[in-house]
């Protein structure tokens, strides 16, 4: 049994042995920073958390005694879908998309179990609020009302804060950052890279500041906790307490990119109307660091425009960059390989 937040139990079963021989469902989960995209103008949210939602998926007659385990008590089979089994996410992801596809991209955000409704006025969101709980009675999926939270004008949603002013770290998940102990084992460093990265489009230059806890965890390399480990450690922590509000797109384009380039790394930040949409940065792979400066202030153009392509296509932006060679790209005579 394992507890909750709210202080009740868990029922968890080892189903690693049954999850090894299972067909796996890769059933695509949302991107956490693409869901965030959807807010444009909300300004009233509501927060909905479904009680014991993978109880609403029956099992096939014939996969029953699969599901068995034995305790004290006797011997158990589960009708239900249980918590554990390697597809029991993804089935429930599935389900929920299809309940709420004609609400998806429009003023629903749905994340698994935790639903997230956004709308630009008060008059809308009652209207929103309407359709979402009439769904969920229509299709019997019950709410834990405890955990349920309305007409907010501010809300914790997924480890992050939203409100009109845009998107922030959940002072929560901050708390657990600068609160976090000084790694003495590579797991522990993981761990720690795992959360601090989960916020990285909130930090200028993470991957340059995280390099020396990065290259502790590469296969071979013996654990030392040096100064420049503890430098890192802590500048970490520091970033992520000093962290902006992120603001949302708001369909205008007018696009600004700046990027630099180092031998320790590649950064830039996007930014609309004045204000940061995400910062994004990359370690440089072995044989990038033989680039010469010109090529790796080319690589960080060419990197920022892949990652956020997505917002770029069809835009016009403007990008700013410290190496003026780049100026001459498009009336450079010849280009090299790398350079096509």
């Amino acid at each position: 049994m394992a507890p909750k937040k709210d202080g009740s139990i868990r029922l968890c079963i080892d189903y690693r042995e049954l999850n090894k021989v299972t067909v796996k469902n890769h059933y695509p989960l949302p991107k956490i920073d693409d869901l965030f995209d959807q807010l444009q103008g909300a300004t009233v949210f509501s927060k909905i958390d479904l009680r014991s939602g993978y109880y609403k998926l029956r099992i096939r007659d014939s996969d029953i005694p699969k599901t068995a385990f034995h305790s004290r008590y006797g011997h158990y089979e589960f009708i239900v879908m249980s918590f554990g089994l390697t597809n029991a996410l993804a089935v429930f992801m599935d389900l929920m998309n299809i309940v709420f596809k004609d609400f998806l991209d429009t003023f629903v955000i749905v994340f698994i179990d935790d639903i997230l409704v956004y709308s630009k006025t008060e008059a809308e969101h009652e209207k929103h609020l309407h359709q979402v709980l009439g769904t969920l009675r229509a299709n019997k999926l019950y709410a834990k009302f405890s955990k349920c939270e309305f007409w907010l004008k501010k809300v914790s949603f997924l480890g992050h804060v939203m409100s009109s002013e845009g998107v922030s770290i959940d002072p929560v998940k901050i708390e657990a950052v600068t609160s976090w102990p000084r790694p003495s084992t590579i797991n522990e460093v993981r761990s720690f890279l795992d959360l601090a990265g989960y916020y990285r489009m909130f930090v200028e230059d993470f991957s340059r500041i995280a390099s020396p806890l990065t290259q502790l965890t590469r296969k071979g390399t013996p654990f030392v906790w040096n100064p420049t480990c503890e430098t890192s450690f802590q500048e970490l922590k520091q970033k992520l307490v000093s962290a902006p509000v992120l603001t949302v797109l708001d369909g205008s384009g007018s696009f600004v990119i700046y990027s630099d380039a180092s031998k320790k790394g590649l950064g830039c930040m996007l930014m609309q109307q004045g204000k940061v949409v995400a910062y994004a940065s990359h370690q440089l792979k072995s044989h990038e660091q033989n680039y010469p400066t010109h090529n790796l202030e080319l690589a960080v153009v060419v990197f920022a425009l892949k990652i956020w392509r997505h917002y770029l296509y069809g835009e016009k932006i403007q990008m700013f960059t410290d190496h003026k060679s780049l100026k001459y790209f498009f009336t450079q005579k010849e280009l090299n390989m790398r350079q096509r």
